[in-house]
C-alpha cells in the first residue's frame, strides 16, 4: 500500500496455524524492532489489539512508579 504518510503504515497479516503473525519489515524497521525482541500485546473487546514494544511499557511502568513514590512522600 503506498501513499501513507511518513509514519504511518496500513498492511494487513494472516494468522498462521500456531496463531502467529508476521510483522512487515517496514514496520519492524520503523520501530526498530529485531529478532527476539519482546512486545506487550493490550487487547481490549470495545476497543481492539495493541501491541507496543517492551521498552514503551517499561518507562510508562517507571514513570507510574515515581509518581507513586512522589505521592508517598507527599503525604
Amino acid at each position: 500500500m503506498e501513499n501513507f504518510p511518513e509514519g504511518k503504515f496500513l498492511a494487513t497479516v494472516k494468522i498462521g496455524p500456531k496463531g502467529q503473525i508476521v510483522i512487515p519489515k517496514e514496520v519492524r524497521d520503523m520501530f526498530s524492532l529485531h529478532s527476539g525482541d519482546s512486545l506487550v500485546l493490550m487487547a481490549d473487546k470495545g476497543q481492539g489489539i495493541a501491541l507496543q514494544p517492551f521498552s514503551y511499557m517499561e518507562t510508562l511502568w517507571n514513570t507510574v512508579n515515581q509518581v507513586k513514590n512522589g505521592d508517598k512522600e507527599q503525604k
